[in-house]
């Protein structure tokens, strides 16, 4: 056999092979001598079966094997020769040529490896910055949401007409060209108006009636509506007022604080106060880092830091832009792009400088995870499929099956040390205001 090895760069090498006929001869009769010991052939006795019978009846399969096993020796040696770890390989090695021909075959094998990363200073690459700074005023006004979210309904002192913020208490009826339909009625509903509980210009004709007044709401139906009999469609809806109530904040006082605090040793009106600051200069950090800190630091570190891409996974990841944009085309479009290899390499080769920044991307963000000690396990996954779905309110098992059935986790956990990562770097650079 002979073998050429090309190491084109840190992160891609070739391996081209002449495998002999020889070669796989000899690999076919040692895989059937093996075979002759296990397999069971009809009047043979087990572990007594001829080779030329095992040959015969397992031909086919017996070429591959011998094959795969000459592949197989092919990337040992050629590894050896280039003094690669089988360790540093990125996914399958992939077979570029594999022509057979009178002398036996000949192939070409190109192997990805993960990439030497200097990372640098790359601390160095955050310039310090300031956390953002949370007023007195700014806390009083959610302190007010919060009493406001505990404040209780009451019925109206003085007769008005109802507003948003009210509670409406009303009958309704729905129908669809004069037929009622399911799920369209209730009787002494309490609708918070300006809640958005209903369809898009429901509340607002609710706003201004009064006590004892019926009148007929008229709405549409949003296109995406969950129901196929609903989506769309014009729709008329009875509406009777029984009752307004008015929201009644909570007093902002030392009681108040004691309820919220509930279960601390400091139930204190301040020790709210200083909580709720202290929440609020948590969300606005977490805003700054998502919005513009985040992605800023991981655009400067792409153009930074410079090092070998494997070939085969920017084409993968140029793959599965073209296939998203491909989702998007019409038959006649996709048609076009299957009759001329010439438009379908143009349109691959627009994805391809997103797609490498995609990969330098992931590269680094392994690289630094590493060097930051950052890890997230499959348990962290779970429980942050588990609350999300919780906070959607649909079932987290069903939830986590999905994105597991699906592929997604590992691209989920991904995403969580890309933010632990640049979390953990951008913390070390916070200056008090």
């Amino acid at each position: 056999m002979k073998i050429k090895t090309n190491k084109i760069n840190s992160a891609n090498a070739e391996i081209e092979a002449e495998i002999s006929n020889k070669t796989i001869d000899t690999n076919l009769e040692k895989i059937a001598k093996e075979l002759t010991k296990t397999v069971a052939v009809q009047g043979f006795r087990k572990g007594k079966v001829p080779v030329a019978v095992v040959k015969k009846q397992y031909g086919n399969r017996l070429l591959q094997d011998a094959e795969a096993e000459a592949l197989r020796d092919v990337l040992n040696r050629g590894l050896d020769e280039l003094k690669i770890s089988s360790d540093r390989l990125i996914g399958e090695p992939n077979i570029y040529k594999f022509d057979k021909n009178d002398a036996g075959i000949s192939v070409t094998v190109k192997i990805a490896l993960r990439p030497d990363i200097d990372l640098g200073n790359y601390a160095d690459m955050v310039k310090d910055f300031e956390k953002p700074v949370i007023d007195e005023k700014e806390v009083e006004v959610r302190l007010e949401r919060l009493a406001d979210s505990q404040g209780k309904f009451v019925d109206l002192k003085k007769k008005r007409a109802a507003k948003n913020g009210d509670s409406a208490i009303i009958d309704f009826e729905g129908s669809i060209d004069g037929v009622l339909f399911d799920g369209g009625a209730a009787k002494e509903f309490a609708l918070v108006l300006g809640s958005n509980q209903f369809i898009p210009g429901f509340e607002d004709q609710v706003v201004g009636m009064n006590i004892g007044e019926e009148k007929i709401v008229k709405v549409k139906f949003p296109e995406n509506y969950g129901s196929d009999a609903l989506s769309g469609k014009d729709a008329e809806f009875k509406v009777t007022l029984h009752n307004i109530q008015e929201k009644i904040k909570a007093e902002i006082d030392e009681a108040f604080a004691a309820k919220m605090l509930a279960g601390q040793d400091d139930t204190s009106l301040e020790n709210l106060k200083a909580q709720i600051k202290a929440q609020m200069s948590h969300e606005a950090l977490a805003k700054l880092y998502n919005d513009e800190l985040k992605p800023a630091l991981l655009e400067t570190l792409v153009e930074s830091i410079k090092f070998d891409l494997p070939e085969f996974v920017v084409e993968q990841e140029i793959d599965v832009s073209l296939n998203k944009k491909a989702s998007m085309m019409s038959e006649d479009e996709i048609k076009e792009l299957r009759e001329s290899t010439e438009k379908l390499e143009a349109l691959r080769e627009t994805f391809r400088e997103d797609a490498q920044r995609s990969v330098r991307a992931t590269f680094i963000i392994d690289s630094l995870a590493t060097a930051e000690n950052v890890k997230v396990t499959e348990n962290e996954v779970m429980q942050t499929i588990y609350y999300e779905a919780m906070q959607m309110g649909q079932d987290p098992k069903v939830s986590y099956d999905k994105y597991k059935n699906a592929g997604y986790l590992p691209a989920i956990q991904m995403s969580m040390v890309e933010d632990k990562v640049l979390t953990q770097i951008l913390n070390s650079k916070t200056k008090e205001a």
